[in-house]
């Protein structure tokens, strides 16, 4: 079974999607991965293979990624 945890906000909601999938994560999944609306109206997506926990070691590695509007997932 997938989690999945959405979010729109006045402010960036990635730490938001982050902590919703961490609240998810006892369940034992394999990959994660969001992705966002950034202030141009682009879709940027950041997935890994492992915990919830790799996921946000690749975010702090890559640019920076925000906006408003996105969705996250585990499976």
């Amino acid at each position: 079974m997938c989690g999945i945890v959405g979010a729109v906000a006045g402010t960036d909601v990635t730490p938001l999607l982050v902590g919703g999938l961490h609240r998810l994560e006892y369940r034992g999944y394999d990959s994660a991965g969001l992705a966002v609306l950034d202030g141009r109206g682009e879709l940027r997506r950041v997935r890994v293979a492992g915990k919830v926990r790799a996921l946000e070691e690749r975010l702090r590695e890559t640019a920076s990624i925000g906006g408003t509007t996105g969705i996250a997932h585990t499976r």
